[in-house]
C-alpha cells in the first residue's frame, strides 16, 4: 500500500511540475518583441497570404474556415482567387492533404496544427507572438540534423526552414555579448547566403505572418474586447444611477 501511495505521489508531482519545467526551458531563450498590430488589416492580409503559401502545405489549421478571413477585409472572391489553391469551398476548414504517417516518417512527428499555436507558445519569457517571431528568424544550417536545419529558439527542431528562400541561409557565428558587467561569446545565427528579402524586409514579413497567427488563434478577440468594454461602461453607468437612486430613496432618513 505504501509503495502504491509513493508511486501515486510521484506521478502527481510529475504532472504538477511538468508544465513549470516546460516554461522554465522556454524562459532560457531570449525572445524578441514581435512588432504586431491586430488592427492592421493590411498586415493581417499579407500574413494570411504567407500562411497559405508557406505554412498550409504541411501544417493544418483545422479549426479555421477560409470565409472567416472576411474579418480582415477580404470578400469570398478575393479569398478564392488568392488564398485557396486546392479547389475547396470558401466555407471549408483549412485542412491539408498530407498523410500523418508520411509526415511522421519525413519529419519524425506530424507537423502540429497551427490554429492556436500563438496561444499555446506563450510563457513567462514572452507571449506566443514573441516566441513565433523569434523562432521564424533563428533557423540556421546544421548538417548534423536530418533536414539540414536547426534553430536556436527550438534546438533540434524537426521542421526545415520553410521561409529560407525569403530570408536566405544563416549559419552560427561567434559574437561577443555584453550584459550586466560581463562579456561572453555566443554563437548566433547570421546570414551566410542572402535570400530574396533584405533583413529588415524579412523581419517585417515574419511580423505579418505572426500577426495573422495571433488573429487566427482567436478571431473573435477584437469583438470580445469591444463587448467587454461596452459591458464595463454599462455597469459603470448603472452604478452611478443606482447610487443616485439610493441617495434619493434614503435622503429623508439621513
Amino acid at each position: 500500500m505504501k509503495t502504491i501511495k509513493k508511486l501515486l505521489a510521484v506521478i502527481f508531482a510529475s504532472l504538477l511540475f511538468a508544465p513549470l519545467l516546460a516554461v522554465a526551458a522556454s524562459d532560457n531563450v531570449k525572445l524578441d518583441r514581435a512588432p504586431i498590430d491586430p488592427n492592421d488589416v493590411a498586415s493581417l492580409q499579407r500574413g494570411a497570404k504567407l500562411f497559405v503559401n508557406y505554412c498550409l502545405n504541411c501544417h493544418s489549421a483545422n479549426y479555421m474556415r477560409y470565409n472567416r478571413l472576411q474579418d480582415i477585409g477580404l470578400n469570398d472572391k478575393q479569398i478564392l482567387d488568392n488564398l485557396v489553391f486546392t479547389g475547396v469551398k470558401v466555407g471549408d476548414l483549412m485542412k491539408i492533404s498530407m498523410d500523418p504517417k508520411d509526415a511522421k516518417e519525413w519529419f519524425g512527428a506530424p507537423p502540429p496544427d497551427l490554429t492556436v499555436i500563438a496561444r499555446s507558445r506563450a510563457s513567462h519569457a514572452g507571449s506566443g507572438a514573441d516566441w513565433l517571431y523569434t523562432y521564424l528568424r533563428t533557423f540556421y544550417r546544421d548538417p548534423t540534423r536530418p533536414t539540414g536545419w536547426n534553430n536556436t529558439t527550438f534546438p533540434n527542431v524537426g521542421m526545415p526552414h520553410a521561409l529560407w528562400e525569403l530570408q536566405g541561409q544563416q549559419v552560427l557565428k561567434p559574437q561577443k555579448v555584453r550584459a550586466e558587467g560581463y562579456e561572453k561569446t555566443l554563437e548566433v545565427p547570421m546570414i551566410d547566403k542572402p535570400g530574396k528579402m533584405p533583413g529588415a524586409e524579412y523581419d517585417r514579413a515574419v511580423a505579418d505572418l505572426v500577426n495573422y497567427l495571433v488573429y487566427m488563434a482567436e478571431p473573435a478577440a477584437h469583438n470580445r474586447k469591444l463587448i467587454g468594454l461596452v459591458v464595463l461602461l454599462a455597469l459603470s453607468l448603472f452604478t452611478v444611477l443606482a447610487y443616485a437612486l439610493k441617495k434619493s430613496f434614503w435622503k429623508d432618513d439621513h
